[in-house]
């Protein structure tokens, strides 16, 4: 198994931030995105929130690459769609490269078991 985890925040406004909420709520998940997901080797993603800024935590199979999973996403249309749609809520970390959304961020500490690479 591999763990990435990522950074991401939405735009500051309240009735968007439900919205965007109400998209990720049980039951309102695509199943074409939820599928290529997996398809791509993800067994596990959660996102948790406060305020504006979003942290995400994926879980792969040990067979998970970023370039899998975006030549995946390029072959599914609802998935291009989710992620256009997506757009309306979301707003790069100030220090994102152009066009990057959730930003993969460094693990710096662990206490317990061994740090993962």
């Amino acid at each position: 198994m591999q763990r990435f985890c990522f950074a991401l925040d939405l735009v500051d406004d309240p009735e968007l931030i439900q919205e965007y909420e109400n998209y990720h709520s049980p039951g309102n998940d695509w199943p074409e995105v939820t599928q290529n997901d997996r398809d791509a080797g993800i067994t596990n993603l959660q996102i948790y929130r406060t305020g504006t800024r979003m942290f995400m935590i994926m879980d792969t199979d040990d067979d998970f690459t970023f370039e899998k999973k975006a030549a995946l996403d390029a072959t599914v249309p609802k998935v291009q769609d989710w992620e256009q749609l997506m757009w309306k809520y979301q707003v790069p970390l100030p220090w994102a490269k152009a066009g990057d959304k959730w930003i993969l961020m460094d693990q710096i500490f662990q206490s317990g078991a061994k740090k993962t690479e």
